[in-house]
């Protein structure tokens, strides 16, 4: 985080307000919360369809943004250290990005009549490419730790 001091307050740490603006402020952190609003919108989308079922992928994939955030947030990350974070993280990006394509797909050419269900497949793409961008900084992140241990520099995974 950038800023972990707190002025004018006698707690040992910045508030939780204090590590969301600078974790959302961060290139992951937007991701993040660009995945969190765009599942929404599908999710809504999916909703006021008379397919409601295709909103279950959006509604996994804001639960495990919005996990992945709070842990990369309070930086437990560094202290669970038992999990791969940045692993499981390329891993749900990837896995979601495919299943929003699937998902989109379908609605996209199947909608035919159904207004809502073709709004979420065009969301549904755009939730994609998010996705897929999220995959591809968490690629470099990873791809950049394990060449930084062969020459031993130091790494900035996701500021």
């Amino acid at each position: 985080m950038a800023d972990t001091t707190q002025s004018g307050s006698s707690g040992s740490g910045p508030s939780c307000l204090q590590r969301f603006r600078s974790y959302a402020r961060t290139q992951k952190g937007g991701i993040l919360i660009a995945e969190i609003v765009i599942s929404v919108v599908v999710i809504i989308c999916y909703a006021a369809s008379r397919y409601g079922g295709f909103s279950t992928v959006p509604i996994v994939e804001l639960v495990l943004a919005v996990v992945y955030f709070i842990i990369f947030m309070n930086g437990l990350d560094a202290q669970i250290q038992f999990i791969s974070w940045v692993w499981s993280d390329f891993l749900r990006a990837l896995i979601g990005g495919v299943l929003y394509l699937v998902i989109a797909l379908i609605c996209v050419i199947g909608g035919a009549g159904d207004g809502a269900r073709i709004a979420g497949g065009v969301f549904s793409l755009l939730a994609t490419i998010l996705f897929a961008y999220d995959t591809y900084i968490t690629f470099r992140a990873i791809k950049s730790s394990s060449s930084a241990r062969h020459t031993g520099a130091p790494t900035d995974e996701f500021a």
